[in-house]
This record gives C-alpha cells, sequence and structure tokens, in this order.
C-alpha cells in the first residue's frame, strides 16, 4: 500500500521544523566577508557557526569566533581568540605575548604576519581579545579593543563551501 499525501506532507512538514529549528537555534550557515581570517578562512567562504556552543562550555584561547563589531552591532566579524579574561596581552614587533609567553601561531604564515606593536594590556572581566589570523589586514582587538562577551554570538565550526574547504575550522 502506498503512502498517501497526507503522510508526505506530514514527514515534508516534520523535516521543515526540525531543519528550521537546527538552523535558527544551533548552526547558522555564514558567508565570511574580507581576507583578515586568511588563510584559515578565505572571503566568500562559507562556513556554520555553532550558535547554541557557549551556552555549554567557555569561549577559550584559539577558537575562531562570530560577532557583533563593538563600534556598529549591525556588522558581524570573525576572528580568533588569543586572550581570555585576566590575560595580559601585548605584542611586541608582530610577535603576540599572552602573560608574558610568546603565542606560538601556526595558523599565521609569514607572509600575514605584521610589525605591529600593542602596549600590554589586562583582558577585562567577560571580555576577549580576538585577531584576524592575516595580521596585516585584520581591524581586530588592537583596533577596537578587547570584545564583551555579550557580543559573541557563535563559534565557527564547519567549512562546506569550496568543496576544497569542506572540514573543520581549525
Amino acid at each position: 500500500m502506498r503512502p498517501g499525501l497526507g503522510v508526505w506532507l506530514r514527514d515534508l512538514f516534520i523535516s521543515l521544523a526540525i531543519s528550521a529549528f537546527i538552523i535558527i537555534f544551533i548552526y547558522q550557515p555564514v558567508k565570511v566577508e574580507g581576507t583578515s581570517m586568511m588563510p584559515s578562512l578565505d572571503d566568500q567562504e562559507r562556513i556554520f557557526v555553532n550558535k547554541f556552543v557557549y551556552r555549554l562550555e567557555s569561549i577559550e584561547r584559539g577558537d575562531v569566533v562570530v560577532f557583533r563589531y563593538p563600534r556598529d552591532p549591525s556588522k558581524s566579524y570573525i576572528k580568533r581568540v588569543v586572550g581570555v579574561a585576566g590575560d595580559r596581552i601585548r605584542i611586541d614587533g608582530g610577535q603576540v605575548y599572552v602573560n608574558n609567553d610568546a603565542l606560538d601561531e601556526d595558523y599565521v604564515p609569514p607572509a600575514y604576519t605584521d610589525a605591529r606593536s600593542y602596549p600590554e594590556t589586562v583582558v577585562p572581566p567577560n571580555c576577549y581579545f580576538v585577531l584576524g589570523d592575516h595580521r596585516s589586514m585584520s581591524n581586530d582587538s588592537r583596533d577596537f579593543g578587547p570584545v564583551n562577551q555579550s557580543y559573541i554570538y557563535g563559534k565557527a565550526v564547519f567549512g562546506y563551501w569550496p568543496v576544497d574547504k569542506l572540514g573543520r575550522v581549525r
């Protein structure tokens, strides 16, 4: 016996409802705009952002986060967390130091570094110091300061387009 149209419509509705729930509350597809996170993320690359993960775990150094731009919350930015609340951050000739230890940043190729320095600052409570991987092309915490946790709304977790970038965001 073949299922009727009613069963097919019910299954379609359930599938759409589950998809909408996942997209609205858990994973959001995002298009990367700009070159500040190259080579980790390219301009126009498509990724999924997990909007729920930070309800279960804390934001950690190394996470690639999506947040509302502090100077214009209608815009979203994507950057890497290099400092968490209480960390002492300084940049000397392009080398990032966290609590006086040089940060090993294998995700920043030599061609993407810059020689800018930044005076030592302590990351305030509930804030994060974020930098783009393409240091010479990034507007980040060196320019607008630490980002309040309330502005961060997701973690970049998976790239899906172009296909050669398919996989976990690192």
